[in-house]
């Protein structure tokens, strides 16, 4: 990052490339991610091009606050509130009945992977841009998922249209995301501790 980074700037180049069906590499509230703008197929067809992911493999949706989700989930239990309110750490929901969403991007049982993403940058991209973006760890499928910024392979940074620039020197690990599968009956599975 040089010297004269200007977080404006990033922000406004990150969302410029997702407006053209651009990839990006960015930092989450959990580990680095490529993502895309999550309402475009062909921009989620590159990710898992560049992944060399399975497409039934699901991918995970990044929203800016709660109100967000209701634009992609028929309807929200209210468990799901209740846990969003007291998650003292990252937390991925899958919902069922995905809504206004490609095929690509929702699984094939009709649910969807959504979390509010506290991270600044991350969550000021989303809320500036104004739509979800996909996000999905910053690696090839089948290798270690990146950690810290430097662990991205180079390969995979030279397919995408834009990295940003924001905390790429921060050397603390992050840890991926709890997961939790409700139900329509509001049962609670939980997917990833």
């Amino acid at each position: 990052m040089s010297k004269f980074y200007d977080i404006n700037i990033d922000i406004k180049n990150a969302i410029d490339a997702l407006k053209n069906g651009g990839v990006i590499i960015c930092p989450t509230d959990t580990i680095w991610g490529i993502s895309c703008d999550a309402t475009n197929t062909k921009a989620a067809e590159k990710i898992f091009e560049i992944k060399k992911r399975p497409q039934k493999m699901a991918m995970i949706l990044l929203v800016s606050n709660d109100a967000m989700i209701q634009q992609f989930v028929k309807e929200v239990p209210e468990i799901a509130w209740q846990l969003l309110e007291v998650a003292d750490k990252p937390l991925t929901i899958i919902y069922s009945g995905a809504k206004n969403l490609p095929k690509n991007i929702i699984s094939e049982d009709g649910t969807i992977a959504i979390r509010v993403c506290k991270d600044e940058f991350c969550n000021s991209l989303i809320s500036r841009f104004r739509k979800p973006i996909v996000s999905t760890s910053a690696n090839f499928s089948g290798t270690k998922a990146p950690l810290i910024f430097s662990e991205i392979s180079n390969e995979l940074i030279q397919q995408v249209d834009y990295v940003v620039e924001y905390n790429q020197y921060d050397t603390l690990q992050a840890n991926p995301s709890s997961i939790i599968k409700i139900g329509l009956n509001n049962e609670i599975e939980i997917i990833r501790k």
